[in-house]
């Protein structure tokens, strides 16, 4: 039975490493999950000749700390492995001047301690609650018996990725799930690709939009958050599903919540009969030409300005 379940968990972790590493929603096309919005983050290495924002970033947290007081250039040096070598020192972890997952979350529980709003631990909420995401004022909210019982800031998914307006559930819930996901995870049920709750190796980041989709935390305010949450919380997420305007033009491939809303319009007028599942499949590409045919507009499998306005959007 033990090698039954290890070798199970090994083809999970082969199959989300796979599908990690397709950047756009093509895949749905072949009927599987639509962008994974990985945050991973890799380990760094000294003497490894490594640059990019990830060792930008480390080297600000080294620099706020005091450990770092070199110039801020995205390059993994010797000034910045032996910064790593004191952080670890200080902080009681092994002094090899990798950044790798330990290293990560004590730099960013420290950063923690100077950003984050100071406030006075919370007992447990009555239940049930509901989980309130605000993604113009970056908030999460904890409501129960129908008041904002606590409040977050959370970090929310850039213009590029945004984090998916709808209402979901939490499905699962993971501790260190990842390396680029803090220490906590609590994934939604939203049907076009993985997303999720959880803390951050980036701090600083709490209060922007920033991640690739995901709703982050400071990882003291998921670790909280967490023990309240049970299997099928509700998740409010709210906001302008069409983002910015203009609106986007969509096509087939495209996956996410504007799909969903154009779906659910198509099926009321009953040119659609699929789910509203944010996937811009072949049975949604059909509906949406046999659309524009039945209402004169040119040959097309695009949801434009005109589809919208003819759909009520």
């Amino acid at each position: 039975m033990r090698h039954k379940i290890k070798y199970t968990s090994v083809l999970f972790y082969f199959f989300f490493a796979i599908i990690c590493t397709f950047p756009t929603c093509a895949f749905a096309r072949q009927y599987l999950l639509c962008p994974l919005n990985c945050e991973t983050a890799r380990s760094l290495y000294p003497r490894s000749s490594l640059a990019g924002p990830d060792v930008r970033e480390v080297q600000l947290q080294l620099q706020k700390l005091g450990f770092y007081r070199g110039p801020v250039h995205g390059r993994f040096d010797e000034a910045t492995a032996g910064a790593v070598h004191r952080f670890q020192k200080s902080y009681g972890l092994r002094p090899d001047g990798i950044v790798g997952p330990a290293t990560r979350y004590a730099l960013a529980t420290a950063i923690e301690e100077l950003i984050r709003p100071a406030g006075a631990a919370a007992g447990p909420p009555p239940k049930p609650i509901t989980l309130l995401i605000d993604t113009h004022n970056l908030t999460l909210s904890v409501i129960a018996r129908g008041r904002v019982y606590r409040q977050y800031p959370v970090a929310l998914g850039k213009p590029s990725t945004p984090t998916p307006v709808g209402h979901w559930k939490v499905v699962w819930k993971a501790t260190d799930w990842g390396s680029g996901f803090g220490s906590r995870w609590m994934g939604l049920n939203v049907p076009w690709g993985i997303y999720g709750i959880h803390g951050t190796n980036n701090p600083g980041s709490i209060g922007s939009y920033a991640s690739h989709g995901c709703i982050r935390m400071f990882n003291h305010d998921v670790e909280e958050l967490y023990e309240w949450v049970a299997h099928g919380t509700p998740v409010i997420i709210t906001g302008n599903p069409f983002g910015a305007t203009p609106r986007p033009v969509l096509r087939e491939g495209d996956c996410n919540a504007a799909v969903s809303e154009v779906q659910r319009a198509l099926r009321k007028q009953g040119f659609y009969q699929g789910p509203a599942d944010g996937i811009f499949g072949p049975a949604t590409e059909e509906a949406v030409i046999r659309f524009r045919r039945v209402h004169g507009l040119p040959f097309d499998n695009a949801v434009d300005d005109k589809v919208y306005e003819l759909l009520g959007l």
